[in-house]
């Protein structure tokens, strides 16, 4: 995937910038994860769909893409008997860390994107199972600052039409539209010859064809842009600059509440 240069934040000047964000202030923050996705799919999946989910939507709908959060939760809560199972003692190669971090962090994110003079945020992450953290991240600086986030994994977004997996027809559709020459189908038969054995993968992955792919991506994005359409962002008018300080209070809230985090709780 070559990413969408004219609406990167990372990539535009300040002129664009500015131009793009005075014509929707909205802006999105892709989220994934390097985790095993079997044999036939490169490690950075999860992170690839969100990019490219997030600057298709920007093209389509207005805004401006974040620089990507490529590391996510893993090893603990809801994914650590999971890992368990499809890895076993295989070495899974993650690049997780622990939730605290990605919290925090996706807290300061926040604060980062309205003292940039956005409006409203779209998080979309790739990497699913975290989702319920995220969400309360994102509902805790909503109410401190009056800053409407939209938060989904990718699967959640079309969860009514098509059931999302781990690296099976689902998630290996995805990518046969998004980055098809990242894909090797012709080691999906690998899970009980190879010394890593099942690497993650669903025994369902050969059922995957690009065309299911692009139904997926074409319906996330319509949902996408359902969720941008309905920011009122020239009601909602930019508040004063929030210091490292007035987000502290908000941090500390949340942290309060750590028993209750799905990211540590099996």
């Amino acid at each position: 995937m070559i990413f969408d240069e004219g609406v990167r934040w990372e990539m535009l000047k300040p002129a664009e910038f500015l131009a793009r964000q005075a014509e929707r202030p909205v802006v999105y923050l892709p989220m994934g994860l390097c985790e095993p996705h079997g044999h036939v799919a490169p490690f950075g999946l999860d992170t690839i769909k969100a990019d490219w989910l997030c600057d298709r939507a920007a093209r389509r709908f207005g805004g401006i893409v974040a620089p990507t959060m490529a590391y996510h939760t893993h090893e603990t809560g809801y994914h650590a008997p999971w890992l368990r199972q499809v890895m076993g003692d295989v070495n899974p190669r993650l690049c997780a860390l622990p939730p605290h971090l990605i919290l925090e962090t996706l807290l300061y994110q926040f604060r980062a994107f309205h003292n940039a003079g956005f409006r409203a945020v779209v998080v979309i992450s790739g990497h699913h199972g975290s989702q319920e953290d995220l969400r309360r991240v994102s509902q805790a600086f909503e109410d401190a600052f009056d800053f409407p986030i939209f938060m989904r994994t990718d699967p959640e977004l079309v969860s009514k039409r098509y059931p999302g997996d781990h690296a099976g027809r689902y998630e290996l559709s995805q990518m046969l539209a998004i980055r098809p020459d990242l894909v090797a189908m012709n080691r999906a038969s690998r899970v009980t010859s190879d010394e890593l054995g099942r690497f993650a993968q669903n025994p369902d992955v050969s059922e995957a064809t690009a065309a299911y792919g692009n139904e997926i991506l074409d319906a996330q994005l319509v949902a996408i842009g359902e969720a941008v359409a309905a920011f009122r962002v020239g009601e909602n008018l930019p508040g004063k600059m929030i210091s490292f300080r007035d987000v502290v209070p908000v941090w500390e809230g949340i942290l309060a509440k750590r028993t209750q985090w799905a990211t540590l709780n099996e």
